[in-house]
């Protein structure tokens, strides 16, 4: 089997859980570290799926890797290799898609709630979610609008787009990847993003993060274990 493409952005902002999710499923995969220079590739039949790991830089800014990537997306699009994106990626795939990507009206930092939608679709992608409460974990300032023919899987009161599906891709503003170490990093490396951001309703301590992790990561790995279970499905054998 092809291998699926992960790529990164930023050396702290890795595959996490999903990594160790195609592993458990024995899907081999293969890191492209864009934050150390690695080329874009530029056709996608390599690959039996691609995926779009976080970042703290926006697709809005002039970067010389991130026209390639969206050409990638395209390409993929095009030939039906199912494509992933967890919260840079979602707005890659929307840039790449046709959508817009601007700045939400508040940021989100830490765990949070969002709803599912409750419809064939979302039903397809979530499963026994579909209509209930979401845990997620949340870092960002910017949000995407829903590319042409992509579908709303999920929304909350701070951000109204949180996932997306078109065919085989999903897109997710936020992110379900972590692990209590990214978490950790994260708290420590952008504590203050955090501080500075502390007035909005949406966004919690570091102290705050860590200390639901035991509570909040067990649910959000069950939303993960369907959403990356429904996306394997699609992949390229």
């Amino acid at each position: 089997m092809r291998p699926v493409a992960i790529f990164r952005h930023s050396k702290t902002e890795g595959p996490g859980y999903f990594a160790i999710f195609l592993e458990a499923h024995r899907i081999p995969w293969t890191l492209i570290p864009l934050d150390a220079g690695a080329p874009v590739p530029t056709t996608p039949e390599a690959y039996a799926g691609l995926c779009f790991m976080g970042g703290p830089m926006s697709v809005n800014d002039d970067l010389p890797w991130i026209e390639p990537v969206c050409a990638l997306i395209r390409a993929a699009v095009a030939r039906n290799i199912p494509v992933l994106g967890h919260c840079l990626g979602g707005q890659l795939m929307s840039k790449a898609l046709g959508g817009r990507v601007t700045r939400n009206p508040v940021k989100e930092i830490g765990w949070s709630r969002a709803t599912g939608a409750d419809d064939a679709i979302s039903r397809h992608w979530l499963g026994e979610f579909a209509g209930q409460e979401l845990t997620l974990f949340q870092w960002h300032g910017e949000t995407f609008s829903l590319p042409e023919g992509a579908h709303r899987l999920a929304s909350n009161a701070y951000c109204a787009n949180q996932m997306f599906a078109l065919g085989p891709h999903l897109g997710m503003q936020c992110h379900t990847e972590m692990l209590p170490e990214m978490i950790a990093c994260w708290c420590a490396q952008w504590a203050d993003e955090a501080a500075a951001a502390a007035h909005w309703p949406s966004v919690q301590s570091p102290a705050a993060m860590l200390a639901e992790i035991p509570l909040r990561l067990p649910a959000m790995r069950r939303l993960a274990d369907r959403l990356y279970g429904i996306w394997i499905q699609g992949l390229v054998r």
